[in-house]
């Protein structure tokens, strides 16, 4: 009898093992001359060699299957264990499954030009209205990079535009000050990567969440770093993000050009970094429009009545200078 110390990379325990140890009952079940505990990350198993060789092998495949899959089921384990490939249901334009097997996938054409843009380069701006994908999308790339180990970190940022002077009447640390205008960033974690898998990322800084006032003197390797709200950047703000972009790093720059919260005495810093930068090698720019909205209809709708708003307006400003002209003539 021998004994052999088998460690996981990467999986969420809960996922991995069960609840209430479900799948590790099962397993022993399966391996009924092995002894078999498990805790945390870590499988202790003793037995006959060639037994615990052939476990090993298995293991490996549930480990791969789970952190591709973020799901693991008793199905799942009895097809591997005896050499049958587990059913995957085939998904058109799949980035990476979320939480519970969850398919993400880019929805729309749009959507779709994204992922293939963030793989022709290494900055990448993606402009388009509220409930287009972009962030979303953005983030799916950023976590499947991290989960087929192209990268070693996620950087996420975001100007708090909102809270200027006012952080320091709101309550709390700074921590609990910022993050607030974080959370759509963690909402959109949250769909893809297990709770207890999250929270150890974010612990040991794997993945990072902060103000953009944070970015300043770092430089970022082997990452993923994503600049989302970036309308409500000044100019030396942007100039400072995108010069932080490391060796092996990945840039997106999320942003929607009709909502830009500055004063009017300043100029967005996307919009002036956009048009700089239009023809330099290596960077790319998708572009959203309302008919990539996959939030709830009603949200289009809201958007198109916007729209028909400021159409109005600028015509009615324009009726108004041509009857002042018309006058002083």
């Amino acid at each position: 009898m021998i004994e052999r110390i088998i460690i996981l990379e990467n999986i969420d325990p809960v996922v991995f093992f069960g609840i209430n140890n479900s799948n590790t009952q099962l397993l022993k079940t399966l391996y009924p001359k092995l002894r078999i505990v498990a805790r945390g990350n870590v499988i202790k198993v003793i037995g006959d060699e060639e037994e615990l060789v052939d476990f090993e092998e298995k293991i490996r495949e549930l480990e791969n299957f789970s952190i591709e899959m973020n799901v693991l089921k008793e199905e799942d384990i009895l097809d591997i264990v005896k050499d049958k490939a587990p059913l995957v249901a085939k998904q058109d334009n799949l980035i990476i499954h979320g939480l519970n097997g969850k398919p993400i996938t880019a929805r729309t054409e749009n959507q779709q030009k994204f992922v293939e843009l963030y793989d022709e380069n290494d900055l990448l701006f993606a402009i388009g209205p509220a409930g287009s994908g972009k962030t979303y999308t953005a983030i799916a790339l950023a976590v499947r990079a991290l989960k087929t180990k192209q990268v070693r970190k996620i950087i996420l940022s975001r100007p708090a535009v909102e809270a200027g002077e006012k952080l320091g009447f709101l309550p709390g640390d700074m921590k609990d000050k910022i993050d607030p205008y974080l959370q759509p960033l963690y909402d959109a974690l949250e769909d893809m990567i297990p709770p207890l898998k999250l929270k150890e990322y974010i612990e040991n800084k794997i993945i990072q969440i902060a103000p953009l006032a944070f970015m300043r003197g770092r430089t970022l390797n082997d990452a993923v770093i994503i600049l989302d709200e970036a309308q409500n950047t000044t100019k030396p703000q942007i100039k400072m993000f995108l010069t932080r972009l490391g060796m092996n790093g990945k840039m997106i720059i999320t942003g929607d050009v009709t909502q830009i919260d500055l004063p009017h005495s300043q100029q967005s810093g996307l919009i002036y970094s956009m048009r700089v930068l239009k023809n330099v090698k290596g960077i790319g720019t998708a572009e959203f429009n309302k008919k990539d909205i996959v939030r709830h209809k009603l949200v289009q709708r809201i958007v198109d009545a916007y729209e028909r708003e400021e159409e109005y307006k600028k015509e009615e400003k324009k009726l108004n200078l041509g009857s002042e002209t018309a006058e002083i003539d």
